[in-house]
């Protein structure tokens, strides 16, 4: 029995070693970084799974015992479930190789995983000692919420290949396509019917429809197409295959998030118009669309870098000959761009609004609109003046817009033959006419005989108009300028121009030529009555 059980061990150690020898690396396996590489991807084939072999590739000095195929099999999930296609012939097959940094690394997918590099160490290629910490948190992004759980259990379902694909590949896509289906007929379900219905019933259906359902759509896409990033790894499919159907769905991702952030820039925009109107101003009303074009040109941009991010591209160098090339367009385009940071200072400091009536240089009229690179103005003859904000933010503007009232001066002149009492009696139904009139600024006016010129006696008439547009301010113009006309008949005064008058003695038999003027008292009486009869009407 002694004897049996020494053959026995013998034949198992001859046996076994015999085994782990012809498993065992060539001196060449990890001599350069393709030799490394087709080392760990040929032990890790579904036809020739040998994860013992191919944890060799980590460096000894940082992983031993049996996490090494496990971290080496989650290398290998990473790369295939995140699509990474390796072309074993451009993978360097010099020992001595250096990358541009002239380090001794070589990345599988910089632009994908940075964190995933050989680096030489002893004259040997291995995964580097930040792979290996790595990997776990990369293979937990790779499969989130523990789907990578699912991979211990789908393969168990069956071998059998047909077209490539094992029957619970099949059997996983059915099942996929199904979620995807009932996903999308209940997100349709909660848009169309219950946000829009309950939306209705509140007097909000035109909003809606035009705002809230063109969201529904692009957002039920994107919410589609996030389940099948997730899930799609776990089916294990052909790399080729998986690779471009990665690339395809992560495209798809960024470019349906931008088509809902657009639609959503409409529905922002309607509600700051919204709040623009319960405003006074009307420089708000315009700042908003302008607003809502640079919300849309900013997410199709981020949208657009985003969708070239995830293709794989280097958005790196993309983004530095953009600024290359923004530079040089700065410089040909000063004008433009110091116009269009003149249309930011009139947005934000807001020296006029849309309707105000502004002199400029000029420049003199209404103010029409305010957009990107010029203010448009029409002007009082009916013509319409494109100023360059660039020119106008520079220049010194007279808003008339902003006055809260409106000067109105004038010098009434009446002749030298007009008595004292009559000119007192004149001003102070001046004075009357300004405080009854209901658009008159009652705290300050100035009504005083303060000239005698070379053939007039000069009242100055001084006062100011509480009215917001130009069209009132003739109107109640107007109606003063009657009344000072109707007080002047109805006291007997006689407004002088410019003439000479030539007295001339009594002739015998005709009356005198000179003036006969009323009593004060009977200048006061008529003052009276001419205000009560005012007052009635």
């Amino acid at each position: 029995m002694k004897y049996f059980l020494i053959a026995f061990f013998f034949i198992a150690q001859f046996t076994f070693g015999q085994d782990n020898n012809e498993k065992s690396l060539s001196p060449k396996s990890l001599s350069s970084p393709k030799a490394t590489v087709s080392t760990f991807l040929k032990n890790l084939q579904e036809d020739e799974f040998h994860p013992e072999i191919a944890a060799k590739t980590l460096n000894p000095k940082f992983i031993k015992g049996k996490d090494q195929e496990l971290i080496i099999t989650q290398i290998k999930q990473v790369l295939d479930g995140a699509g990474v296609l390796i072309d074993i012939d451009e993978i360097p097959d010099n020992p001595n190789y250096a990358d541009s940094t002239d380090k001794k690394r070589y990345y599988l997918s910089e632009i994908e995983f940075p964190e995933i590099y050989l680096e030489r160490s002893n004259g040997k290629w291995y995964f580097s000692k930040k792979t290996i910490e790595k990997t776990p948190e990369l293979h937990q992004k790779v499969y989130p919420f523990g789907t990578d759980k699912l991979m211990n259990i789908l393969p168990k379902m069956g071998t059998q290949k047909i077209m490539g694909l094992h029957a619970w590949q099949y059997i996983s896509i059915l099942i996929l396509i199904v979620i995807c289906v009932l996903i999308h007929k209940l997100l349709s379900w909660f848009f169309d019917w219950l946000i829009y219905q309950l939306l209705k019933n509140k007097g909000y259906g035109a909003i809606a429809h035009d705002y809230i359902m063109p969201v529904a759509k692009p957002f039920s896409l994107l919410v589609i197409v996030g389940i099948l990033i997730i899930l799609v790894p776990v089916l294990q499919l052909p790399i080729l295959f998986n690779h471009y159907f990665i690339l395809l769905l992560r495209a798809l991702l960024p470019l349906f998030g931008t088509m809902m952030a657009y639609k959503l820039v409409d529905i922002l925009g309607e509600y700051l118009m919204k709040k623009a109107a319960q405003t006074e101003t009307t420089m708000d009303d315009q700042i908003v669309p302008i607003l809502k074009r640079i919300l849309k040109i900013f997410v199709i941009i981020i949208g657009f870098l985003y969708i070239l991010s995830n293709l794989r591209f280097d958005i790196t160098a993309l983004l530095a000959g953009i600024s290359i090339g923004g530079l040089a367009f700065a410089l040909a385009a000063q004008d433009t761009i110091k116009n269009f940071f003149g249309s930011l200072m009139i947005l934000f400091d807001k020296p006029f609004q849309i309707g105000d009536w502004v002199t400029a240089g000029d420049i003199d009229g209404t103010v029409e609109e305010v957009g990107f690179r010029s203010t448009r103005v029409r002007t009082f003859r009916n013509s319409l003046i494109t100023v360059p904000n660039g020119k106008l933010a520079d220049m010194a503007v007279d808003n008339h817009g902003l006055r809260k009232y409106r000067r109105f001066y004038t010098t009434i002149t009446i002749t030298y033959d007009t008595p004292t009492h009559l000119i007192e009696a004149f001003t102070d139904g001046l004075k009357k006419i300004v405080d009854e009139h209901p658009k008159t600024w009652k705290d300050f006016y100035h009504i005083r005989f303060n000239n005698m010129s070379a053939y007039s006696l000069d009242i100055m008439f001084y006062i100011f108009l509480d009215v917001p547009t130009w069209g009132e301010e003739l109107q109640y113009k107007e109606e003063i300028l009657l009344s000072i006309m109707k007080l002047a008949k109805e006291l007997g005064i006689n407004f002088a121009f410019p003439t000479q008058t030539l007295h001339m003695e009594n002739f015998p038999g005709q009356p005198s030529l000179s003036p006969e003027y009323q009593e004060k008292n009977q200048v006061s009486e008529k003052l009276k009555n001419y205000f009560s009869a005012s007052n009635k009407k």
